[in-house]
């Protein structure tokens, strides 16, 4: 077993990172990233790896409880030094402290300016008012708002301290994740969790931008956190059981979806844990529970939003969708071949990185290092998923398997990807955020299980991640009539 992450992983992928940079510059010398793109890739890629390697091994001597305390401490200072200067670089580049080409974050703010103005005069019926207000909108829409209508009558309207809750929330996902996987593995994978997402590059960026993910990433490792300490106690317990259904229903205000796969994936792991993870006593109980929470999903607008998905075509939705990228102005002609039946095999491990002048594109080349991280990591998630799911002593039966221990973070997992996989957004970084702390945290557990044998497969896995990210420059360039 590995009680850290070894240096010829972290330092073999910091060297395939410029190899591919250099390769795509002189490939495509006339569409090299600029030195400002550059150096937020380098930032990215040079600290996860080479922290990773440190901080897992430097921190190894800790105590559980001051591992925890610098674990929250150094992601809180972190997010926190990024907020401060994401939120002056885009003053400077962009005129407003707003990400480039903000488009879903004029909506969020003036809805919140709105919200707080109705608390103000003790108007507190917000949903009615945002749907008069912004002539319709959709349930899945209304969470964020609602919040930030709170945050902003708390302190006037503050952009920066609505980021500086954002790097709290996005710490207190770090550590809760270290929890989780505490409590599902070994006390090496859950440091090594804790610290991957501590210093994922996607995790930390969203702290500076006004959208809802890092909102309801937290909420959403919450709900997984509480369900699994639920389902692991020996009695039923009122307030974790409370946080796990209210937090639930909230998520349901910020993507529909992803209440949804919470919840069935919540029922999933009541109904087929091993009976020696949760007693059949707090079984029913707990089950009868979900029930009521997946009755009351298909009740009003929550069912009404989930039917309208289910009933879609959605292979000609998708189709159309893409179609539509193919199409508009600075639109990829490739983009009409994208289908569930491409993205599939890779979802585990796109998007990959924009390494090359696009434009329009400037969010997606800033943080382009972090997806370069994630097609790394992505190696080590598929491995530790295979450990669990597929036993390596081959005569043990599948059904007996390890994965029955861990199946609602499982679940969680793979159903959200499933419906990337049939969604307009299978190739979308922004929507594969809420994965991504559970992506690390399977991640920490392949890595930590990895054997030096197995090396060969490693190396294997660069030189894939070498060629796909070369044909995506290509597909981005020459998709677009650039070449």
């Amino acid at each position: 077993m590995n009680y850290f992450i070894p240096k010829y992983i972290t330092n073999n992928a910091i060297v395939l990172y410029f190899l591919i940079l250099a390769t795509v510059s002189l490939l495509f010398m006339n569409y090299a990233l600029r030195w400002m793109w550059i150096a937020f890739g380098v930032v990215e890629v040079f600290s996860f790896f080479y922290f990773s390697n440190l901080l897992t091994k430097s921190w190894g001597r800790y105590s559980n409880h001051l591992f925890a305390r610098s674990l929250f401490g150094w992601a809180l200072a972190i997010r926190v030094l990024y907020v401060i200067f994401s939120y002056f670089f885009y003053l400077e580049q962009t005129g407003a402290p707003f990400e480039f080409d903000a488009a879903d974050v004029g909506f969020y703010h003036e809805m919140g300016k709105y919200g707080a103005s109705l608390l103000e005069n003790g108007e507190f019926d917000l949903i009615p008012k945002f749907n008069k207000y912004s002539g319709g909108m959709a349930f899945s829409d209304t969470g964020y708002p609602i919040y930030l209508s709170v945050v902003y009558y708390l302190t006037g309207n503050s952009i920066f301290i609505t980021r500086v809750l954002k790097a709290v929330w996005s710490a207190w996902t770090v550590l809760l994740i270290y929890k989780l996987a505490r409590r599902n593995f070994s006390e090496p994978t859950a440091r090594m969790a804790g610290i991957l997402c501590m210093l994922m590059p996607n995790l930390i960026y969203y702290c500076g931008l006004h959208l809802k993910e890092t909102e309801m990433v937290f909420l959403m490792t919450l709900f997984i956190e509480r369900a699994d300490y639920v389902m692991r106690q020996g009695r039923f317990v009122l307030a974790p059981t409370l946080t796990v259904v209210l937090t639930g229903l909230y998520l349901f205000m910020f993507r529909t979806v992803l209440g949804a796969v919470l919840f069935i994936a919540f029922f999933m792991a009541l109904t087929l844990s091993s009976t020696r993870l949760v007693s059949w006593g707090r079984r029913t109980i707990l089950v009868v529970l979900s029930l009521a929470m997946l009755g009351l999903m298909f009740s009003n607008r929550i069912g009404e939003e989930i039917l309208s998905i289910s009933e879609t075509n959605v292979q000609q939705q998708q189709q159309g969708n893409y179609e539509w990228r193919a199409n508009r102005e600075n639109g990829n002609a490739f983009a009409k071949y994208g289908s569930m039946v491409v993205f599939a095999p890779m979802i585990f491990t796109i998007p990959f990185p924009t390494m090359v002048e696009t434009s329009g594109q400037e969010n997606q080349k800033m943080i382009h290092g972090g997806n370069f991280c994630k097609n790394i990591t992505s190696f080590f998630t598929i491995i530790g998923l295979v450990m669990l799911i597929w036993p390596y002593n081959w005569r043990k039966r599948l059904l007996d398997g390890e994965w029955r221990k861990h199946l609602l973070p499982i679940a969680v997992l793979g159903g959200y990807l499933i419906v990337l996989v049939f969604s307009n957004f299978a190739h979308s970084e922004r929507f594969h955020l809420p994965t991504l702390p559970l992506a690390m945290m399977f991640a920490a557990y392949g890595i930590s299980n990895f054997q030096p044998k197995w090396k060969r497969w490693y190396w294997v896995w660069l030189a894939i991640i070498f060629v796909a990210n070369i044909g995506w420059a290509y597909i981005k360039l020459a998709g677009r009539g650039m070449l």
